[in-house]
């Protein structure tokens, strides 16, 4: 039912189309495309419009817990520097023998009293050495249980901050209990000249921390809170529901994330949570702000957008309008001129109406023109291609190589030495696959030396006991590209004409290393070798080095690396008599396909 419906309201888009005019065609049809194209483009604006707020919003979040973190461990480090004054300044300098702390304790705590709730000096027992401004301590009270003295006498040599806490040491008139970050550290107290082990406290008011967290909680969006590293909440700005339990926090989940930015689901709300972690204590801020409360500050840009994308449409509508009826007529006349060519071997193209049509028409009787002459190039260019392209198979492969391996292989056959042929019979498909290489010129260095290998492989079978390979290839070097086959002949001339007349002795190393922005392949014998008059001539002269090889001399393999790469590589040789033979290629380093760049280049053209 559903497919038939569809089907009849594509006929009668198509009868539309048929029947109605070229100039409603081509107003309707950029219409139709501009309209959905710009209802795409608005969402698509629109979407990052909110994107790109939200990244702002991201960002603003960010310095805003970096200027909280900054004015935390600026309390913190208040609290530090009170209580390094205290040690290095009073406790460090008195032998409590026969000296007293208060006083120098009490003017510290009255320089700093706006913050301060306390300072007090404990021996390892909880014996109280000195404290401000309270003396007594509460006789229900055993300050080694607390959880302060606990952690400071585990590690004495660390600062340690406590969460938030009400302060209940000591017996105070008012009768007012303060809520503290508390301090502590190891000290060293000495009694007649004799060190021992003491704990110092610095009680700070909580309240400091409290306005900090409640200016910062000032915002627009979202919230922030403070934890402790173990997902303790230390400050939160709804934290007596918390604590009643009337209201729930992912501060165990918070405590896991590392600095950055996170998107987390939170009962049935998504919300974004950034934290920073405050230094030297491992608390962590954490920010969060509900998705629902930034979708609805953005949510007015709908309308904004959809202001817009009706102007511009209507806009448009009535541009296409006046367009359509500029271009409808040129078209016509050019179309009626076409027709006639379809008809008769004419090339008389109609050219006038606006700029764009008169190119147009000049465009086509410029294509008919070429047209006929390139019909009859065609069959010429197509000729010379499948030519060039034997011509390159045909030199890839000497026949006489490939009929001696094979006489080799039926040989090892009738020999019944099975395992060696198959292996020749694999290394010889290899070989073949690689000069190949479905038509390809150029390879990689891998691939090249894979066919190195086992065109050695084949030759060792034939020459046993003549000489032996050794290939030293830098690590990561096979995914760089060269031409194919550049290796194999020189090897081939190693065997041929360095190998004639070692008995075992002989050697050849195949190396591939870089240097800078270049490669360099060598293939090195210990044969024979060659004068310098020989070697001087072998890459300039019409000179091919081939009688039993593949038929690729060093001239070929020469001049093909700088057809592809330029004057400036190729192919070096260095040769002395009764010492050996040292030929090195040149190549640049790249992972590119030198003869897809060609064929863009021809395009372009």
């Amino acid at each position: 039912m559903i497919w038939k419906w569809f089907e009849n309201w594509w006929y009668k888009i198509k009868n539309i189309y048929v029947t109605r005019s070229l100039q409603f065609l081509i107003s309707i049809s950029f219409t139709l495309v501009t309209v959905i194209g710009m209802i795409f483009l608005g969402l698509f604006s629109y979407k990052g419009y909110n994107s790109s707020s939200q990244n702002i919003l991201m960002e603003t979040n960010q310095k805003l817990l970096d200027q909280v973190e900054i004015n935390l461990t600026m309390y913190l480090r208040n609290m530090m520097r009170i209580s390094d004054s205290m040690y290095y300044s009073v406790i460090k300098n008195m032998d409590l023998a026969s000296e007293n702390m208060d006083k120098e304790m009490n003017l510290l705590y009255e320089a700093n009293k706006d913050n301060l709730v306390s300072l007090a000096c404990f021996k390892m027992d909880g014996t109280l050495v000195g404290s401000v401004p309270y003396s007594n301590l509460k006789s229900n009270v055993d300050v080694t249980q607390q959880d302060w003295f606990i952690q400071t006498a585990d590690k004495m040599e660390n600062l340690h901050f406590s969460d938030f806490h009400v302060q209940n040491l000591f017996e105070n008139t008012n009768g007012r209990y303060y809520w503290v970050i508390s301090l502590s550290r190891g000290v060293e107290l000495t009694y007649n000249g004799n060190m021992e082990m003491g704990i110092l406290l610095v009680d700070m008011d909580f309240s400091g921390i409290k306005q900090l967290f409640t200016k910062a909680n000032n915002q627009e969006l979202g919230y922030i809170y403070l934890i402790d590293s173990n997902g303790k909440i230390i400050y939160h700005p709804k934290q007596n529901l918390i604590f009643s339990n009337l209201l729930r926090e992912n501060n165990q989940r918070a405590a896991t994330y590392d600095d950055g930015i996170y998107w987390e689901t939170f009962g049935s709300e998504e919300r974004m949570v950034v934290v920073k972690t405050v230094g030297y204590t491992g608390w962590k801020i954490v920010s969060v702000t509900p998705k629902d409360e930034i979708s609805e500050k953005f949510s007015q840009n709908q309308v904004m957008v959809m202001v817009i994308m009706i102007l511009a449409i209507c806009l448009i509508v009535f541009a296409n309008q006046l367009v359509s009826l500029k271009i409808v007529q040129p078209i016509k006349k050019l179309e009626e001129s076409v027709k006639k060519i379809e008809k008769e071997d004419s090339t008389d193209i109609y050219i006038g109406g606006p700029h764009e049509i008169q190119h147009l028409g000049q465009s086509i009787q410029s294509m008919v023109e070429e047209m006929r002459q390139l019909a009859d190039d065609i069959v010429v260019e197509q000729e010379k291609k499948r030519k060039s392209e034997l011509d390159a198979l045909q030199s890839q492969i000497n026949p006489h190589f490939l009929y001696n391996t094979l006489d080799s292989i039926m040989w090892m056959i009738e020999a019944e030495q099975y395992e060696d042929a198959i292996s020749m019979v694999q290394a010889l498909g290899k070989l073949l696959r690689i000069s190949l290489s479905k038509g390809k010129n150029i390879i990689t260095i891998g691939d090249e030396m894979e066919h190195a290998r086992n065109y050695l492989d084949i030759q060792k079978f034939r020459y046993k006991n003549k000489f032996t390979a050794f290939f030293e290839i830098e690590k990561g070097i096979e995914k760089y590209m060269t031409i194919k086959l550049i290796i194999q002949p020189l090897i081939e001339n190693a065997i041929y004409y360095g190998m004639e007349f070692m008995d075992g002795d002989g050697e050849i190393y195949i190396r591939a290393y870089s240097c800078d922005e270049d490669i360099y392949l060598e293939v090195e014998d210990n044969g024979l070798g060659m004068p310098q008059k020989q070697v001087e001539h072998l890459l300039t002269d019409n000179t091919r080095v081939r009688s039993k090889g593949s038929g690729i001399g060093l001239r070929n393999v020469h001049q093909r690396i700088q057809l592809y790469f330029g004057e400036s590589y190729g192919l070096s040789i260095m040769s002395e008599p009764d010492e050996g033979t040292l030929i090195r290629i040149h190549l640049p380093k790249t992972e590119e396909y030198m003869e897809q760049k060609k064929e863009e280049r021809h395009r372009e053209r």
